[in-house]
């Protein structure tokens, strides 16, 4: 499929940590998204998320794979080992998305608190609401991918294996979304613009056969994120997911 490219400009506001809760509350949390900079210090955790070490407090434990379909809840259990060894590959374009599995949002709390308790999410709250985190592991660019060390990867980490994996176009509660590795380009939607798309084809052919046709009015905000860097989107807000590189994130879910 070739190395999938970040978007030509970002169309999601972008924001550092001087922004205060109530500021936060007024201008973003119940009508647009947004990328929040420098607001979470992750650094201890990240050092946490290394393929060796993963594997080596994981490795024996069964993860569960959801299929990338936007209404099937297909689940696979697999040992974390034989997920990162095997089934971290490339994404072909042709399949549908529920032959696809993907790592995220099935975590078991109690094996994986050990890991979560380092997290640190965003400071910002949402009256009401409670947050729950989902963590996930996610192969990216192309097979043979050069440098990807400005990304935060290591040779110890998780390599490049394959181009585009992601989930489709989705909607719930409000949450956040950050990288710990990589780079992840999302697409959004707000709640009354509902997508063009089909609920069983991955993101990477959403890209590529969708996207391109969209007359500019139809197309979604966009935007790549970074570690370090986290996105807020808001209740009921669509949105689909291209990982660009191998990535490691961390959601925390609303509600």
């Amino acid at each position: 499929a070739g190395d999938v490219p970040e978007e030509r400009r970002c169309t999601v506001e972008r924001t550092d940590g001087s922004v205060s809760p109530a500021l936060f509350l007024q201008r973003f949390a119940f009508s647009r998204p947004v990328i929040l900079r420098g607001v979470t210090d992750n650094s201890a955790f990240q050092a946490l998320c290394t393929r060796q070490k993963l594997l080596a407090a994981f490795g024996e434990r069964l993860v569960r794979l959801s299929t990338a379909n936007t209404y099937s809840y297909r689940k696979v259990d697999v040992p974390f080992q034989e997920y990162v060894e095997q089934l971290l590959k490339p994404q072909d374009p042709a399949a549908l998305g529920s032959d696809t599995l993907y790592f995220f949002g099935d975590n078991n709390f109690t094996e994986w608190g050990s890991l979560f308790q380092h997290y640190v999410p965003p400071p910002f709250r949402i009256p009401g609401t409670s947050g729950a985190y989902s963590f996930g592991i996610a192969g990216g660019c192309q097979a043979g991918c050069r440098d990807v060390g400005s990304s935060g990867l290591a040779q110890h980490t998780f390599p490049p294996v394959g181009s585009g994996s992601g989930v489709p176009f989705h909607w719930h509660g409000p949450g956040y979304s950050e990288v710990i590795f990589g780079r992840k380009r999302w697409f959004l939607y707000p709640p009354d613009k509902t997508p063009h798309f089909h609920p069983n084809e991955t993101t990477l052919a959403w890209l590529q056969h969708t996207y391109p046709k969209l007359p500019p009015a139809e197309r979604p905000l966009e935007c790549t994120i970074r570690p370090g860097e986290v996105l807020y989107f808001p209740d009921r807000w669509w949105h689909a997911t291209l990982n660009l590189d191998t990535s490691v994130f961390i959601s925390t879910f609303l509600g």
